[in-house]
Formats: C-alpha cells, structure tokens, sequence
C-alpha cells in the first residue's frame, strides 16, 4: 500500500479519533509531509519505538503505541505468560501519560496485569520495579534526551534490562505481523480504571528503591563531615527532581540547591533547546546558580533520569571544569575501585563494565587495580546488562561498577539500566571524600590525567532523514567495510573489527580472527599512539555516529589530536 493510499485509509477509518483527522486533512495538499508520515511504520527497534509524536504511521501517537502494545501482548501470550503482569512508567513529555494509559489499556484489554506508576517516574525506577514486582515485561514512555517533538515506548524485559536478543526479535515479528489497527485490544476510561488487570504501583516500591540506592554507598560517613560543600541541582524539567532530592537528603546532604525554573516538569522544556546533560549549553541556569551560592558541584539529569552531567569547580581557576561523559565515568570508576581497595571491599573477581567506545583511561585504572575491565561491548546499557545477567547466571565475575560514555553509569545491581539517582548519589559521595580533604572533583580529575594521560574522545553525529537518508547511512558503512583503509591521520591501522562479520583483522600481518563479539553494524579501528574510530548508525534517531579516541601528552596535544581524526574520519565520507 502507498503512503498516499495509507493516508486516506487513516482519514476514512472508523478507528482514528475527530482530532487524528483534523491534523491529516490539514496537510492534504503537502505531498512530501505525507509520504514521510506514512511511507512506511514507524521502526519498532532493538529497544521499542522513538519519533517525532503527530498523526501518521511512521509517528509516534496512541495508535503506534497501541500497534506495539499488542505485539507485546501476543509475544508474552506466546512465551506462556499471557496471564502475566507488565509496569510502566512514563516522563515529562508531551502526551506522555497519554501514552502510558493507552498501553495499560491494550495490555488490560488483553487479559494482562498492567502496573502503572501514579505520576511520573525516572527510568532506572522503572528497570527497578520490574524486577521488584516480578513483572514479565516493563514499558517506559521517554525519548530520553531528544527534543521535545519527539517521544519513545522502550520494552524492558524480566530482569529489568531493555529488551536483548531473542526477546527482542521476537517482539519485533510480533509488532510487523499486525497489519491493521482493529487487530488490536483496547480499553480506556472508566473500563480501564475499573479493570481488575490495572492496578497503581504504591509507595513501597519507591522506598524500596531508595533503601537499595543507599546501600551501594562506599563510604557513607564522608556526608557529615563535608557540611558546608554546596551542590546545585536541575532535573531539566523532568522525573529526576523528587528522588534525586530524597536521595541526597536521606543520605545526609543538606546544601543542595534546585536551579531556577528547571524544577518545573514541562514537556516544551521552555529553558533549553535540547534536554540533553551532555550539552554544554544545558548548564547555563544551574551555572548562574552555582556561581551565586558559591558551589562546588553542579549536576544535571535527562528528562527520564537515566543520563547525568556534571561540572565541578576548579579552585585554582575559580571556573566550573566540564565533564565529558567519559570524564565522568574515569573519575567515578577510580574512586570507587580506589575506595574499595583501600576499605578492603572489593569482591574476588570484579569487573567493570563498559562498551567498547568507552576511554582508554577506565582501561587504565581498571588494570592498576587488578580489576577486569569488559569494554568491547556493544553501544547502548542493555548490553551492560547482559553482561551483568551472564556473570550472574555463570557464577563467575562479579560487577562493581558499569558506564559508558554518553554520560550513564549503575553504581549497583539494583536496576538494569544506567541510573542518574545512584549516580548522583555517588558523585556526591566522591565529592565530599576529595571536599575532606581538600580539593574539587575537578582537580582530582587533573590529577588523573597527571597520572594516567591526557586521553580525549570526541563523538559526532550527522542526521540523515528519510528513505535516501537511511540509504547514505547504509552506504557510508559499507564503503569503509568493503575498502578498509590502513592509515588515517598520520596513523597506521593496527587492526579493524567488524561487528557485522565478528571478525578481527590484524592490518599488520593479515590475519582475520573471529572477533567474539555480539553483531551489529559498526566498525571498530584500533590505531597507533593510543588512536582509535567507531563508526554505527545511532538505534535510536536517523543519525550516523562518528567516535573518536586519542592520547596527548597535554590538554591542548590530546585536543588537536582528537581534532585532527575526527576530521580525517569526516572527510572519507
């Protein structure tokens, strides 16, 4: 069926409400707007849905939120657990909550439990009460960090981790196997509320959360002894406020500030561009604040509070140091395999867990420590997660600590998901440890890079929309897979790993090797002098996504070394 003949499917069906049609009609004359709505689904991924929200198949609104629920109930009904129970959360955004209902409504409609959170809640709270309530599935409603025209629908799975393989493929086939919008179950309203499958999750089980957050503390005395530090705080309008304040009050630190404005839970995200702690211009409030108060840490969380950003002041210079995600989780790695080691509370076997675009420096400290570092996974939690789920199963190494580089990390085993609320909880805790004694998170980061190299990373993404984007992302890949190159910014290749083939070419002596690691259609150069490039198409937004890794012996060496391969690996496209 076409795109145009989709459309007036949309416009004539008994199904789509008054106000559905209304946007449609209004773009009756704009053939390109239409092709792009309804050209084809809108993707269910590896991990669920994520779009721009507005009428149409290849948006996100009720009815793709609808279409996916289903597939979710015939994938559960399938497996055996048709009488089961899913929770779901839902954010800040625009319609979220409407999204949230919508899927409790299929879910109930299908016979199956639905837990749904009252207000709404962060991400890694959702991951928690998964595995808490015992629940077969979870959903969120999020677009994490992207801008407030869009919105998701991510499927977690029993452990609480976002969907892996097979699970994921299999609820994939089961969303592509509904070919219209009756074959889906509903309730709504007064049915739904009245439903014996819809039940509220109550305040236990975010106590329940909270008593566990606190118990990954290290050193939970450092608090008391650093009363007078100061922390500034923005939840960037989103679910981060409530318990990220509980938590750092519960755990004994009492100057904390809320940046102006930001407390406000608003979808529009009125302050900001982009709700992102990764961009520098997102600290623009909390740093006005910081510099009134007289701070020494300013943090940030996403709008679903799986995602922290920090800057930390610099005494020497009186400015606030930004923290790359990569800074953050070198910085967070050292304290807690330091502090561990040193109270003598490092389990046999640890490990760290990472993905492989993660910075050579955790690579580092990890080794220092005697600690296993397991860092060539793929991009995205969920596979942080698996890894935690197989060293369990196998009774083998045991997880210390996990992060990866767009600034998420899990201080624990408590969720399955990066978490901005044991996060904070810990870059507190490592600032009052270093306020003790006398020196900002921001100078025990020089001394890292004093001890270990100036390491930098850099990561650039370039949006490719549409049908002929997806085809150029697609090409851009395959050039580099089928003409390797064996030498880039002045630097030779020492080998290339292919995630889509499993293999590893020595570029040296031309030996190919099986690889080892899961598929996925990304390549991994490793270089000389400390260099390294990845190169994937994002699994989330139509983006490709460019990575980069180097070693300086200076701050300004380490920068233009960086500069200079990302500029390199830019221009063979």
């Amino acid at each position: 069926m076409s795109a145009k003949e989709q459309y007036n499917e949309w416009i004539a069906g008994d199904i789509i409400d008054e106000e559905t049609k209304k946007e449609l009609i209004a773009i009756a004359d704009d053939e390109k707007e239409i092709e792009d709505r309804f050209y084809e689904n809108l993707r269910f991924g590896t991990g669920g849905l994520r779009g721009v929200m507005g009428a149409g198949i290849n948006r996100m609104n009720r009815y793709t939120v609808r279409k996916a629920t289903q597939g979710l109930c015939n994938y559960l009904r399938k497996s055996g657990k048709g009488s089961g129970s899913v929770a779901i959360s839902y954010d800040n955004r625009n319609n979220s909550r409407e999204f949230a209902m919508e899927t409790a409504g299929v879910l109930c409609a299908n016979g199956i439990n639905a837990y749904l959170y009252p207000v709404l809640h962060p991400t890694p709270m959702l991951s928690f009460a998964v595995r808490y309530l015992h629940c077969d599935a979870g959903v969120n409603i999020t677009a994490s960090h992207n801008t407030k025209e869009y919105n998701g629908y991510k499927v977690y799975g029993p452990d609480g981790s976002q969907v892996v393989a097979p699970m994921d493929k299999e609820i994939m086939k089961e969303v592509n196997l509904i070919g219209r919008l009756e074959d889906c179950m509903t309730i709504s309203g007064k049915e739904l509320l009245t439903s014996p499958y819809f039940h509220i999750i109550d305040d236990s089980v975010d106590d329940a959360f909270i008593d566990e957050v606190l118990s990954v503390r290290i050193r939970p005395d450092e608090a008391g002894k650093a009363r007078s530090m100061k922390i500034v705080y923005s939840p960037l309008h989103g679910t981060g406020l409530m318990p990220v304040k509980r938590i750092l009050k519960e755990a004994g630190y009492e100057n904390v500030y809320v940046a102006d404005g930001q407390a406000i839970q608003d979808g529009d995200f009125p302050t900001l561009r982009k709700p992102n702690p990764e961009e520098p211009e997102a600290f623009e409030l909390a740093e006005k604040l910081a510099e009134k108060v007289g701070a020494e840490l300013i943090i940030l969380t996403d709008p679903d509070a799986d995602r922290t950003g920090i800057r930390a002041l610099d005494k020497r210079t009186g400015r606030y140091m930004h923290f790359t995600g990569n800074m953050m989780g070198a910085l967070l790695t050292e304290y807690v395999l330091s502090s561990r080691a040193g109270l003598g509370k490092l389990p046999e076997n640890p490990v760290v867990v990472s993905t492989v675009v993660i910075t050579d420096m955790v690579r580092k400290i990890c080794g220092r420590f005697g600690v296993d570092c397991d860092a060539k996974g793929l991009i995205g939690f969920k596979n942080i997660a698996k890894k935690i789920r197989a060293y369990e199963d196998e009774h083998s190494l045991n997880y210390v600590f996990g992060l990866e580089d767009s600034d998420g990390c899990l201080p624990g085993t408590y969720a399955r998901d990066k978490d901005s609320v044991g996060t904070v909880l810990l870059l507190a805790e490592a600032a009052a440890f270093y306020h003790n004694r006398g020196i900002t998170l921001a100078e025990k980061m020089e001394k890292l890079y004093e001890e270990y190299g100036y390491y930098e990373e850099r990561v650039k993404s370039k949006k490719l929309s549409g049908i002929d984007g997806q085809k150029e992302i697609e090409r851009i890949i395959r050039k580099l897979r089928e003409n390797p190159i064996y030498e880039i910014a002045g630097r030779k290749v020492l080998s290339i790993t292919d995630y889509k083939t499993d293999t590893m070419t020595d570029m040296i002596s031309g030996e190919e090797t099986k690889a080892g690691v899961d598929p996925s259609n990304m390549i991994y150069y490793r270089l000389e002098d400390n260099g390294w490039f990845l190169i994937r198409p994002s699994g989330t937004e139509p983006t490709i996504k460019y990575y980069v890794g180097v070693k300086g012996d200076t701050p300004s060496d380490s920068a233009k070394k960086a500069d200079k391969l990302l500029d390199a690996l830019l221009a063979l496209n």
